[in-house]
């Protein structure tokens, strides 16, 4: 290896890789919590949900919602704080491009030719408690 701890010895990397292994699953649930908490507070609102976590090969929108006549695809996005910015703020313009073809594929698949009117929102949680911030037409 080209580094060693401070007493010499060389690190167990075998115990650092089962440790990294789970940091996904633990980041995926506690970001599952946090979007069942989004749409609650959306229902709250008045939305009514449609669907969660749309996926294609192209990327997933976290919730679609309905708002009066609009369809809603809404980007959960939470921070524990703001040291490196909003939750909205890492939403990047690949990540825009991702969730609007997997927008598209929705409509297409859901209404064909008559799509309904729709626009993208993000949620941005942050703290503990959670606090949301909602930003309606995003992008």
């Amino acid at each position: 290896m080209w580094f060693k701890s401070s007493s010499g010895k060389q690190p167990d990397v075998t115990q650092s890789r089962q440790l990294d292994a789970r940091k996904p699953q633990q980041k995926r649930h506690y970001g599952e919590g946090i979007e069942q908490l989004a749409e609650n507070w959306l229902m709250q609102q008045g939305l009514e949900p449609i669907e969660r976590n749309y996926g294609i090969k192209a990327g997933e929108i976290d919730l679609i919602l309905q708002h009066e006549q609009v369809l809603v695809f809404v980007e959960v996005r939470y921070r524990a704080d703001d040291k490196h910015g909003s939750g909205a703020e890492s939403i990047t313009y690949q990540k825009q491009r991702k969730l609007r073809k997997t927008a598209e594929h929705y409509l297409q698949k859901q209404f064909g030719n008559t799509p309904p009117d729709c626009r993208f929102d993000v949620i941005s949680a942050s703290g503990n408690p959670v606090v949301f911030d909602w930003i309606k037409n995003a992008f």
